[in-house]
Order: C-alpha cells, then sequence, then structure tokens
C-alpha cells in the first residue's frame, strides 16, 4: 500500500515561491479580518499530514465565507508567494468538499515515533515503579482501554507543542526517560511520585482538547483546563484503587501527587494554580518546560517552508526568529 508521502498531491511541505495551487486541504483556521481601506480578507489555515501554511484571500464578501468553516476539507487554488520570509497562498478560489472519499490521515498531523512503541516504553516504566501503591494505581489508569486509546491519539496542544495525534504519549514518555537519568544525580526526588506525576500532569488534556479533525478545546476544557480536570480524573482512580484493593490509597501520596497537577506549570503568570512546593514538583516543571520547549522550537524550524533563509521568521509567541543553520550561497 502506498504510503500518504508517496500518492500524487501537492503537499505543504513542498510548496514553493511561485508554485501554482490546486488541491484539497483541511482548513484549521478561519478569519475574515479587514484591511486599512476597510475591505474585507479570508486568512485561512491550511493543513495536510506535513505541516500548515496561511493562505490570504482578497476582497471578499462576508456572505460569500459563510459555507465553510474550520474543521471543513476544502478545495484551494491560487498561487504560493514568498511575503516577509513567509510563505502563503493568495487564493483565488476556495470551496468545502465532501470528506467521503477522504483519507483523514492524510490531513494530520502524526507523532514522529510509532505510539504502540511509545504506549509499550510508558506501560514498562509504569509498571516499573517501586512504590506499590503508586504502582498500583497506574494499573487503574493503564487497565482502562478507552482512557488510554484516547491518551495515544490526543496532542499535548494545539498549536504550540506536540500538536499533533500521538503528541501527549510522545511528550509524557520523552519526560519520563529523563527523569530516569536523575535518579542518581538527585537522590532527594521520589522517583515513583516523579514517573507518577510525569504521567498524570497533561492527563486532562485527554478530555480539554478535542482531536478529531481540527485541535480545539473541548467546552469542558475551556471552563475548567486539563490541570482541573486532571485531579478529577486521579481522583476517580484512587476511589477505583480504594474499591479494588479495600485499602485506603496513602494520602501523603495524594495530596503530592495532585499539588504536581496543579503546579506543574510553575509560575502563576503561566497558569499554575500553586508554585511547586515539593522536590518532584519543581523537578516535573523544568523537565516539562524542557520537554516542551525544544519541541517548540524544533517544529518551528521543520515547519518553515522557506528553505532559501538560514533564519524562520519572526514568532510573536516566542518572541525572536530562530537560527535554522547556513544556507548554501
Amino acid at each position: 500500500m502506498e504510503s500518504p508521502l508517496e500518492m500524487s498531491r501537492q503537499y505543504i511541505n513542498q510548496l514553493k515561491d511561485g508554485d501554482t495551487v490546486d488541491e484539497v486541504y483541511l482548513l484549521v483556521d478561519k478569519q475574515l479580518r479587514a484591511n486599512r481601506n476597510a475591505s474585507l480578507f479570508l486568512s485561512a489555515d491550511l493543513r495536510d499530514c506535513t505541516g500548515v501554511v496561511n493562505a490570504r484571500m482578497w476582497n471578499v464578501l462576508e456572505e460569500r465565507m459563510q459555507h465553510f468553516q474550520s474543521g471543513n476539507y476544502v478545495q484551494a487554488k491560487g498561487k504560493v508567494h514568498l511575503f516577509q520570509g513567509t510563505l502563503q497562498v493568495i487564493l483565488t478560489y476556495i470551496e468545502p468538499v465532501s470528506a467521503e472519499n477522504l483519507d483523514p490521515a492524510e490531513f494530520q498531523p502524526q507523532a514522529p515515533q510509532d505510539v504502540q512503541e511509545l504506549l509499550g516504553k510508558l506501560r514498562e516504566i509504569l509498571l516499573g515503579i517501586e512504590n506499590n501503591e503508586i504502582r498500583t494505581l497506574m494499573e487503574c489508569f493503564l487497565v482502562d482501554e478507552a482512557l488510554m486509546d484516547d491518551f495515544c491519539k490526543a496532542p499535548a496542544g494545539v498549536k504550540t507543542h506536540h500538536a499533533y495525534h500521538g503528541g501527549l504519549i510522545e511528550h509524557v514518555v520523552n519526560l519520563m526517560e529523563t527523569a530516569q537519568r536523575l535518579t542518581d544525580l538527585y537522590p532527594k526526588v521520589d522517583m515513583s511520585l516523579l514517573l507518577a506525576g510525569v504521567f498524570l500532569h497533561d492527563i486532562g488534556k485527554v478530555r480539554e482538547l478535542g482531536y478529531e479533525n481540527e485541535f480545539i478545546y473541548t467546552d469542558e476544557g475551556q471552563l475548567l483546563g486539563h490541570l482541573i480536570i486532571g485531579v478529577e480524573m486521579l481522583t476517580e482512580k484512587i476511589n477505583a484503587y480504594q474499591e479494588m484493593t479495600g485499602e485506603s490509597f496513602p494520602r501523603d501520596a495524594e495530596l503530592r501527587l495532585k499539588h504536581m497537577i496543579v503546579s506543574h506549570h510553575g509560575t502563576y503568570e503561566f497558569g499554575s494554580a500553586r508554585l511547586p512546593m515539593t522536590p518532584e514538583a519543581i523537578a516535573l516543571h523544568h523537565l516539562d518546560n524542557l520537554d516542551a520547549k525544544v519541541n517548540e522550537f524544533a517544529r518551528f524550524i521543520d515547519d518553515d517552508l522557506n528553505s532559501t533563509s538560514s533564519w524562520t521568521p519572526y514568532s510573536p509567541r516566542l518572541q525572536r526568529k530562530l537560527f535554522k543553520g547556513m544556507t548554501e550561497d
């Protein structure tokens, strides 16, 4: 069977300045904006399995743009232009198309690592936790097939780090493997708590995010956020642990695990409900931040379609350009 990249279509990561585009993409963001002359234009982010490109259509009428929305597949026609170091498509035509004969895999970014292999590593690490009570609690999560299926599908973010199917489990396994390397360097860090906290810190994202076609925030995600959802999910599994074993889960471990979930963003400025107050919590915060930032930098470089520049475009989120390496003259 042919892989998507072997079939004949115009993949986004292959677009070049001056190319003519006539292809089906997934519309992941749609905005109508006004220019300085008060004329409306369409700004649309188009995606396939290789990346995202912004497209513009000038002088549009609002009523002509109402019959398609984010999450729709669209036929896009236009021409690729290089503008201020960034490739974009200037559209002459955009219309919705039926998803009936389309393969969703052609439009969904995927984890670069095999998700089933990642799940095997996750299970091995969690079932190798030394603390009996914490290990048994982790088993309560692992035997929940529906939860673990969602855990393997979910991205870790909508647009920033690990924003692709399988991104959440990739992020978590990366953190776990990094944490295991700290055992000898930081003996005061309880590795059973840290590994469990790594697994749990973003688990609320399986309900915070929607990730069928486009990556969006669910109503629950908008209203509660993954920190609160994660604590709720942990409480549910602690109750399951107690029903299964007939014993109470240690209160100290429960509080420490919940604290790691609510404090892993590190500062109030970045949405942390509490500041890290234990060695495991501060270790989790910095490990999480390291993996997220390195992934975000690497993806921003990889996703830049302009192969002629040594630098990426300026990123308002990162507040900088990123160096890609010297280009050949």
